[in-house]
């Protein structure tokens, strides 16, 4: 134990006080002050799109579809069928058995069902490198290709890259920037959370959304631009420009609340969120892949016997940027275009969106929130109109004048091919929305969602994209 003359001097303790605010109070202003910069200091937005092709002809892309068989290091393991791969890291596709307890308000006509799935334990890095240019914070931005983007390339974080990219287990390159999101001497953290992939297509799969501050000098690489919040935000209006990482990250940014109030209180929100988890009993559990109930494998996809949901298939690709310029892979293939949307209505002048308490097989904890409607349309055809989704009719039948956002953008494209979703922010009324919405549903305002993307697993990663697209979407009040 430390003696009396030891210790520290008042004056001593007073210099070297730990002691910090918890919250940094100019933060918020300076994202707002770039979210309203419409141009900045290194690219005009006008010549993105000419950036952006210079880029792609810079470089060799090529995917095409192979049989399984032509899968290199991949294969089906004899004794499940799982599809793996032989240094045993990346991913696996594995079956995936789902049981869900009735309710007597269920979400959906099924209680059980059996699905592919990806497993991928290992959680990766999406990081955007931030930087202050002329007093206006900067986006470091990737063009980045990744084989299942339905235009190969697309603009992505700084850093989106698993464990097994960064620590070599593909014998690749080093990945550009990744000193600034790990290990010492990195820059000052803005944003840093878990969050989840697609629960409909991953088993428990997370990633590190990050925001950094540089501090001191930043190179600035082949395929890489500054951009402020604002010239991304009108980027985020057009269709698959802006990919799902970068979408995920930027919605975990902290922008002003104006305390303006909400129908919930945040305890009275937390509290509904807790209530979804625990009335649902759900029971999720990796099988083997062989003989799972519904599907079929051929020599070139595992697929549905409806031909409904999604199939897995093979892919050759030739990428001349990537840490590794060649190789093969599986990918999901959705069967339609997907459609996730918010209803917006406000309450005494304060916007408000309806979440959805959704379960998806894959998710952590059971339930996240998100968007209104989740759905691919082309799925609930067969379905008799009772039994058809909650609020998809009403959004598959909205007028131009009551959308406040439309853009198609492209699900995560390392790991499922042409999935793509018309992402929407539709204006509600009374009778399409009701102010007492079906159980399982909640008005909640932009700011309170802002918050809840501040912890892990609240949120997922269809809603977070709409949060990203509000500022877009003229709907987050500042």
């Amino acid at each position: 134990m430390p003696s009396q003359t030891d210790r520290p001097s008042a004056a001593d303790s007073a210099a070297d006080s730990a002691v910090q605010p918890r919250e940094d109070a100019e933060l918020s202003a300076r994202i707002a002050r770039s979210a309203g910069a419409a141009e900045g200091a290194h690219l005009r937005t006008e010549d993105f799109r000419d950036w952006l092709a210079e880029r792609g002809r810079a470089n060799t892309f090529r995917v095409d579809r192979i049989p399984f068989a032509d899968l290199v290091g991949w294969s089906f393991e004899e004794a499940t069928g799982n599809l793996v791969h032989r240094s045993g890291r990346f991913f696996t596709v594995e079956g995936l058995k789902v049981t869900e307890e009735a309710e007597p308000y269920g979400d959906g006509p099924y209680v059980q069902w059996h699905q592919p799935i990806i497993k991928q334990p290992e959680v990766g890095i999406l990081g955007i490198l931030v930087k202050e240019f002329d007093g206006v914070l900067h986006f470091l931005m990737q063009a980045k290709m990744e084989p299942g983007n339905p235009n190969l390339l697309q603009l992505s974080p700084t850093v989106q890259a698993t464990r097994s990219n960064y620590t070599k287990a593909h014998q690749g390159g080093d990945v550009k920037y990744i000193e600034y999101f790990v290990g010492p001497g990195r820059g000052r953290v803005i944003a840093d959370v878990l969050q989840s992939e697609h629960g409909s297509w991953f088993y428990r799969k997370s990633n590190r959304n990050m925001l950094v501050e540089a501090v001191g000098e930043v190179p600035l690489l082949d395929d890489f631009c500054w951009l402020t919040l604002g010239q991304i935000n009108e980027l985020l209006r057009a269709d698959n420009v802006v990919n799902m990482d970068s979408r995920t990250v930027l919605s975990c940014l902290p922008y002003p609340d104006t305390g303006a109030g909400a129908l919930w209180s945040d305890i009275e929100l937390h509290s509904w969120i807790t209530e979804q988890r625990s009335r649902h009993a759900v029971r999720a559990e990796c099988v083997p892949l062989d003989g799972i109930p519904g599907w079929k494998r051929g020599e070139t996809v595992i697929e549905h016997e409806a031909g409904r949901y999604f199939k897995v298939v093979a892919v050759n690709v030739t990428a001349g940027n990537r840490e590794v310029t060649g190789w093969t892979q599986p990918l999901f293939e959705p069967v339609g275009l997907g459609v996730a949307a918010f209803l917006l209505r406000e309450f005494d002048g304060v916007p408000h969106l309806l979440v959805h308490a959704r379960v998806e097989g894959g998710f952590l904890d059971t339930v996240e929130l998100g968007p209104t409607v989740q759905y691919t349309p082309t799925n609930y055809a067969h379905l008799a109109e009772r039994d058809r989704p909650p609020f998809l009719d009403e959004v598959l039948a909205s007028g131009a004048d009551r959308i406040r956002y439309e853009a198609v953008h492209s699900e995560e494209g390392g790991r499922f091919l042409n999935a793509e979703s018309r992402y929407l922010i539709v204006e509600a009324d009374e009778r399409t929305a009701p102010l007492d919405p079906p159980p399982g549903y909640a008005w909640a305002t932009p700011a309170q969602l802002t918050s809840l993307v501040r912890h892990s697993h609240f949120i997922n990663v269809q809603a977070r994209t709409l949060l990203a697209c509000l500022e877009a979407a003229g709907v987050r009040s500042r």
